[in-house]
């Protein structure tokens, strides 16, 4: 970061990258437009950041210098040719230099990099047409967290517009059948134009040399890390043997990238299935105790409703003997034998007992009522009924006569056998 941008301060560059969530890329456009005086017009992809390990002293560099001129008559046109090629290069050098200081770097301001990469893709076709290696149509971003996420190599080509080496090698080396089989198979390929604004800003990102440029990336220690750069114009041949020995000597880190994530992997699931055992152990657990504490308040609440019943069943028998009692109390003296209105009464109870009692015939029949229901053999609920003719009596009153009648009235003798039918069940 302090190569591209500048800074000095270690801890400045520090809370710019924590900032960025240490996508150098994203860090470094964002600082450019700060000195421009825009905006951060920056998005990076919704995954992970990837930062891009350049300064990797073992980077496999391979530079192909420009012919050299072969005889007297080549020679002597490059002689009478460089003080003009010198003064052009020069004379432009100073122009862009001093065009900085009007206007501020046009590509520096990435708005839409995806549309950078088509827009290529497109112009590229349109030149060499449709028999190339696969472009990779996103960002450069998201190109490095796919190779990474695949574990693949990732061949960066930078397109330079205006240099002199660049259309011979589309030509005569990218566009080869053989080179294209060969990408395909092998790697991912992102390429762009260093005219646009992403092609530019990745340009400052790996600091190229000289054009044509290829950068071979790949998953090193945990890291995106440059292993290879290719610079300068190469043949198909070479290309190939140069990029065979660049993955060759890089394979290991992949391999042993791919058997850490596949024991990550196994550890992830062992980890996840014994979570599962547990959850599920857990929820049994859960469950048997729910059961159980349904099972205890179902009982409990058995145990309350009888208690309840018990308790209802005391408070009525309490109750109903009171009754008795009070009808007990209640009951006029029995008559003498002598008395002329007297009538003896034989009861015949539901136990095959019997009671008998002198009553009046000037009493009413509910007097006969409640002198059985204040006896403790006596059903609770019961009717009397004679036996010649079968009659029931009507001792408590209804709606139709709400005043029993009396012995008299009632038809009964001096000398009664009355019958106690049991109610209770009905």
């Amino acid at each position: 970061l302090q190569d591209l941008t500048g800074i000095d301060s270690m801890d400045q560059c520090r809370r710019t990258l924590e900032q960025h969530n240490w996508n150098i890329e994203a860090a470094v456009q964002d600082r450019l437009n700060e000195q421009e005086g825009v905006p951060s017009v920056f998005n990076p992809p919704p995954s992970r950041p990837l930062q891009v390990n350049t300064a990797d002293n073992r980077v496999y560099s391979y530079i192909v210098s420009r012919p050299q001129p072969r005889g007297l008559l080549g020679w002597g046109y490059y002689l009478i040719m460089l003080p003009f090629r010198f003064t052009y290069y020069t004379l432009m050098d100073i122009f862009r230099f001093a065009l900085r200081f009007i206007r501020p770097e046009p590509r520096g301001r990435v708005t839409d990099p995806v549309g950078d990469v088509v827009s290529f893709i497109h112009s590229f076709e349109e030149k060499y047409g449709r028999s190339h290696p696969v472009f990779y149509q996103g960002t450069y971003s998201q190109a490095l967290n796919d190779a990474k996420r695949e574990l693949r190599f990732l061949l960066v080509y930078l397109h330079g517009d205006d240099h002199q080496d660049t259309d011979e090698f589309c030509r005569n080396t990218l566009c080869t059948e053989e080179v294209v089989n060969f990408v395909n198979t092998r790697m991912l390929f992102w390429a762009c134009s260093t005219s646009r604004p992403e092609g530019y800003r990745v340009s400052q990102a790996l600091r190229e040399n000289t054009y044509p440029f290829l950068a071979m990336i790949t998953l090193k220690d945990r890291k995106m890390t440059v292993v290879g750069r290719l610079e300068g114009v190469i043949q198909a041949e070479d290309l190939i043997n140069q990029l065979t020995f660049i993955m060759e000597a890089n394979q290991t880190y992949l391999v042993s990238e791919r058997m850490e994530r596949e024991e990550r992997n196994q550890t992830q699931a062992l980890r996840l299935q014994q979570d599962e055992a547990y959850l599920a152990s857990l929820r049994a657990d859960q469950e048997k105790d729910r059961k159980k504490k349904e099972e205890e308040e179902q009982k409990r609440r058995q145990e309350e409703v009888a208690r309840e019943i018990v308790l209802a069943e005391e408070r009525r028998q309490q109750t109903l003997q009171e009754e008795k009692e009070r009808r007990s109390e209640s009951l006029p003296p029995e008559p003498s034998p002598d008395n002329p209105d007297s009538v003896k009464i034989v009861f015949k109870l539901p136990n095959d007992s019997r009671v008998e009692r002198r009553f009046l015939f000037t009493q009413s029949l509910t007097v006969i009522y409640d002198f059985l229901f204040s006896l403790k053999e006596t059903p609770e609920k019961f009717q009397i009924v004679t036996n010649f003719p079968r009659r029931v009596l009507p001792c408590l009153p209804t709606e139709e006569r709400p005043i029993p009648p009396t012995l008299k009235e009632a038809g009964l003798s001096r000398s009664e056998v009355l019958f106690v039918q049991d109610l209770t069940d009905d």
